[in-house]
């Protein structure tokens, strides 16, 4: 008999299937015994009572997370015991034999669908495989899934062309402050912060439009719930744009593919476990450049704590503006200055000290970075230097541009933290399989 997904049950009334999953919650009402079985699809009932006397016996030794093997007949529950907040509470089986897969020692974490409080992020982190057990904590890397199925159809109906880029170095990308260094061969070499420098190669080979996704290494000493040391970036790079204006369309019509993609096939559950509305963002997003938002935020009397750039709280008080006047979650912060930019960020004409670029912020969070890049290798070697980086470990870079380059710029969505916001979680840890940072390397 071939295996039925508990979310396949429903359809099939009045058959027997096997279905197979972990112990969610076991129960006794008089003399009938009831488990929630849960597999990947979701929770179903399943009743077991005296008459079938073998699967009931051996029911009576279930406990949580114990891995069963169920045949038996699917039926319609009764009408005062339908459970509405489930996608099977319409149906339940009725068990007729039973088999134990696996048995499991109590869990150190609370699991089942039913905890009442969980158990502090750091504890569910050291035992990351149980808390992902979770059907909501599932949910989250099916709308990773989604997004990314989304990020590559997008990119390919668009003539992207996908790219790996190497992830060992024998120099940084952008400084050398958050750089993990490794032994390689007798020689030095680093963790890739960003495929950079590569995406630009591939402009200078023709590609005219690349992708990539994949892993990037900081070596940042922040703990906050935004950092990780090690997380997945998607990065795009296109030629012949006229200005970083190209790039931010760009994008916008990329989230608005990827947001009715995850509204699609995940919105009911998104609003069933997290009690959010996935909204499709409108086009066009609004925009500010930095001077502007500045001045906003100076009138609504946000202290500036960090100048040229943006602190966490200026970031949620300019989403927190842009949403009352506009009834937008996204916003596009660009033209910011030289200072706080990457030497390879092109700058404006009309004032040298600031850059065609732009961060993308979403409900009060940086989830983008990008910028048009400089092409011609003078004006690349003069920005190096101004700051303050040595030219030779750049030289093979700056050869890309000495043989006719387009004009071209890029961005890098981060994904965690884009799945974060639309979940309205309030951690990377929360939306990354296995998390790393500056104290966890485990498991």
């Amino acid at each position: 008999m071939p295996r039925f997904l508990i979310n396949q049950t429903a359809k099939h009334v009045g058959e027997k299937v096997r279905v197979c999953g972990w112990v969610n919650t076991r129960r006794a009402h008089g003399k009938i015994l009831f488990i929630d079985l849960r597999d990947i699809s979701g929770i179903l009932q399943v009743v077991f009572v005296p008459s079938n006397k073998e699967a009931y016996d051996l029911a009576q030794s279930l406990r949580p997370e114990w891995v069963v093997e169920i045949k038996g007949q699917i039926v319609k529950r009764p009408e005062n015991m339908v459970n509405d907040k489930i996608e099977t509470g319409q149906v339940e089986l009725s068990a007729e034999s039973l088999t134990v897969l696996s048995e499991a020692e109590t869990p150190p974490i609370p699991v089942g669908e039913e905890v009442a409080e969980e158990a502090e992020l750091d504890k569910r982190m050291d035992w990351r495989w149980l808390d992902l057990r979770k059907p909501e904590k599932i949910l989250i890397f099916k709308v990773w899934t989604t997004m990314e199925k989304a990020f590559v159809d997008y990119c390919v109906a668009n003539n992207f062309i996908e790219i790996h880029s190497p992830k060992t170095l024998i120099t940084s990308t952008e400084s050398g402050s958050e750089l993990f260094e490794i032994k390689y061969f007798g020689k030095k070499a680093y963790l890739a912060q960003s495929p950079q420098l590569y995406k630009q190669m591939a402009m200078a080979a023709g590609f005219e439009r690349v992708f990539e996704i994949g892993p990037v290494f900081r070596a940042n000493p922040s703990m906050t719930s935004r950092h990780d040391t090690e997380f997945t970036m998607y990065d795009i790079e296109m030629s012949f744009i006229e200005s970083h204006h190209d790039l931010m369309e760009e994008e916008e019509r990329m989230m608005v593919s990827i947001f009715n993609a995850i509204k699609d096939k995940h919105g009911e559950e998104i609003k069933r476990y997290f009690d959010v509305d996935v909204v499709v963002p409108k086009t066009p997003f609004p925009k500010l450049t930095l001077a502007e938002a500045k001045k906003i935020l100076k009138e609504l009397k946000v202290p500036d704590e960090r100048g040229d750039d943006l602190s966490p709280e200026e970031e949620r008080a300019i989403c927190d503006y842009v949403k009352e006047k506009e009834g937008h979650e996204f916003v596009f912060i660009h033209e910011w200055p030289t200072k706080v930019r990457a030497f390879y960020s092109m700058r404006m004409e009309s004032d040298p000290k600031i850059t065609k670029s732009f961060d993308l912020l979403f409900k009060g969070l940086e989830i983008t970075s990008g910028a048009q890049r400089e092409h011609r290798p003078e004006q690349l070697a003069k920005q190096i230097k101004e700051q303050g980086l040595k030219l030779k470990p750049f030289e093979s870079y700056l050869d890309f541009f000495k043989y006719g380059c387009p004009p071209h710029g890029g961005f890098a969505p981060g994904p965690s933290r884009l799945v974060m916001k639309i979940l309205n979680l309030t951690n990377v840890r929360e939306v990354t399989y296995l998390y790393r940072g500056v104290k966890r390397l485990t498991p």
